[in-house]
């Protein structure tokens, strides 16, 4: 086996005018929102730990390094193949090719430096280091800054977009500041893995099969466990200790339509964070990891380094928290995860902020519980947190305030401690002063220079969240007048003819010339979301360059709220007529759509999203 040979190599090494190809029956590119958000989180933890303020990029050489485990790849025809490995390495690709942009936005020396990593040049043609054919377009287009449709492509091609977009969100400029430069040299030659490279593919696949099926390690998971375990000496309660605890771990790997072995340590983080966690790292350059950071990383020896908070160590206790607070836990994990995938009545607001990519929803919506909550008590409270989350999320959106991963850690650690274990009664109160104190509104910030809905526009940051708001509109009014709750219809992007954002005016500025004083000024009101409608995507592509008095008979025939622009709406629409009157609503239909006209929209659209994510639903939910 001498030609088996591994190597240690900083992503500098390993990418560098590299091509890499996967054989065409491995699987899809698989990564979740969480993956990512953990990687990145994890990295920046890391670095912080090592950074002092005024450090140099020079002074980066001599920070610590982070490991990211192991890959195995085999040669043949001038390419690395990847037997394993394929998620991280197209995971860092969509890292540095983010970093390559931010670089080159800030004109940093460091982004020439970046460029080799994502693709070398052969012969004036860029070959990018994912030599993966069908998934160079995506690649090229998010390294360009281009639009990518990913609609009718492969699962990758849309995760790959998925998650360049996520990385996006956690906005690594505004979290980094001066300390950007030093953090992408820092990834690019003290982040690195072990790769170990075949001389075919029988030994690969071989490496492989030994790493994965003999000899492994135990998880953290199953630590956790033994931990628990060793003082329960009585053999009848370790007996139904173990069993239960097989069963309640079973089920969260194998719950619904594909099984995640790393669900049930998502699950006992979410847990212990929001249970337990007291502490969070400070946030400032060279501060060390809390309880809410080593929760994520380690928490099989938190929990151990913990026992005098939580009580475990005893038999008793550990016998508890196996046969009862972990399978409560457990269960009312599992019914977050259901209603974050199925829209179901009553917990509409969980599949809300699943939609909007809310990684840290199911932390947020354990901390209220306690063990002794009967099933009604814990729908009541996810469904009123639940429900706090969505209106603080749009709210937040609409002001173009980020809210990823890493940028609402902090928040949400504070929101976790502030309603821990909190009665029904007491939840709702402070969730509703919470918003009533809250600076960001649809009307826009203050802190922030206003923005709000009425300036909401169209743009790389705002086009998930604007699709949403369509369609939480949309389903709103077709809802109230009578109509199905359409919601989870309009958002299923898997559908053959998805739902997309419609312009109602046409990208023809010359039309409009009367109105604005300029190309610019046109295209921020045709961007802006009140000139914006959700239509099936083939209807949309067949309106693009029509009029608004073409288009309108068109719009009478679609959903309710782009058919409320024309006088058939108001025809024969008893519920409608209701649901106008007793919100007091300013619907009316146009004959022409101009500035005036979509000014008026802006207002509807306030009055509809104040009342959509009105403070008083927490209350309603919650029963």
């Amino acid at each position: 086996m001498s030609s088996i040979t591994p190597h240690y190599r900083s992503v500098t090494q390993l990418l560098q005018s590299r091509s890499f190809a996967i054989d065409e029956y491995q699987r899809e590119y698989k990564w979740e929102q969480r993956h990512i958000e953990e990687l990145v989180s994890d990295l920046l933890a890391r670095f912080w730990g090592e950074y002092r303020d005024g450090d140099t990029p020079k002074a980066v050489s001599g920070y610590g390094e982070y490991f990211l485990g192991s890959i195995i790849v085999t040669e043949r025809s001038g390419k690395s193949y990847l037997v394993d490995g394929q998620q991280r390495v197209t995971s860092l690709t969509l890292l540095m090719i983010h970093l390559y942009r931010v670089a080159k936005v800030f004109e940093l020396n460091v982004a020439a430096t970046i460029e080799p990593l994502i693709f070398s040049d052969s012969f004036g043609e860029q070959q990018f280091n994912l030599d993966i054919k069908e998934r160079v377009p995506v690649l090229r287009a998010l390294f360009n800054g281009d639009e990518y449709n990913a609609t009718g492509k492969d699962e990758s091609i849309g995760n790959i977009l998925a998650r360049y977009e996520d990385i996006e969100s956690l906005d690594l400029a505004g979290e980094l500041g001066d300390a950007l430069q030093g953090f992408i040299y820092w990834v690019m030659n003290n982040v690195g893995l072990i790769e170990i490279s075949a001389a075919n593919d029988s030994q690969a696949y071989g490496i492989f099969e030994t790493m994965n099926d003999r000899g492994k390690p135990l998880s953290p998971v199953d630590m956790l466990k033994a931990y628990l375990l060793a003082p329960i000496g009585d053999e009848e309660l370790r007996n139904s200790a173990n069993a239960t605890w097989r069963k309640t771990i079973l089920g969260l790997a194998s719950w619904g339509e594909e099984p995640d072995a790393e669900r049930d340590a998502a699950a006992i983080k979410a847990w212990l964070r929001a249970q337990y966690a007291d502490s969070v790292r400070e946030r400032k350059a060279g501060s060390v990891d809390r309880d809410w950071e080593l929760i994520g990383t380690t928490f099989h020896r938190w929990i151990r380094d913990n026992e005098f908070r939580i009580g475990t160590g005893q038999a008793q206790r550990n016998f508890e928290v196996m046969t009862e607070e972990l399978p409560f836990f457990a269960n009312a994990y599992q019914l977050i995860l259901q209603a974050s995938t199925q829209y179901t009545p009553g917990l509409e607001a969980v599949y809300y902020n699943a939609h909007n990519d809310f990684t840290w929803q199911s932390t947020v919506l354990l901390a209220a519980l306690d063990p002794s909550d009967d099933e009604t008590t814990v729908r009541q409270k996810i469904a009123a947190v639940a429900t706090f989350l969505d209106i603080w999320l749009m709210r937040r959106t609409v002001n173009y305030i980020r809210v990823g991963y890493s940028t609402t850690s902090y928040a949400m650690y504070l929101l976790v401690k502030e309603i821990r274990r909190k009665p029904l009664h007491e939840l709702v109160g402070l969730l509703t002063d919470r918003l009533s104190d809250s600076d960001a509104t649809f009307e826009g910030s203050e802190s922030r220079g206003r923005h709000g809905v009425m300036d909401l526009r169209l743009n790389q940051f705002s086009r998930r969240y604007i699709f949403h708001l369509l369609a939480r509109v949309t389903s709103f009014v077709e809802s109230n007048s009578g109509k199905p709750d359409l919601f989870d219809k309009y958002v299923d992007r898997k559908v053959k003819n998805p739902s997309d954002i419609e312009h109602i005016w046409a990208d023809k500025s010359e039309r409009y010339e009367t109105e604005f004083s300029s190309r610019l000024e046109f295209d921020d009101w045709r961007n802006n979301a009140a000139g914006l409608l959700l239509l099936p995507a083939d209807v949309n592509r067949s309106y693009q360059a029509k009029s608004f008095e073409e288009k309108a008979p068109h719009y009478a025939k679609q959903n309710l709220y782009a058919a409320s622009l024309t006088a058939s709406a108001y025809a024969h629409q008893p519920q409608f007529d209701a649901f106008r009157a007793r919100e007091g609503l300013p619907f009316r239909s146009y004959e022409s759509f101009g500035r005036a006209e979509q000014q008026e929209r802006r207002e509807l659209l306030l009055d509809l999203a104040n009342k959509i994510w009105s403070p008083s639903r927490i209350a309603a939910v919650a029963g």
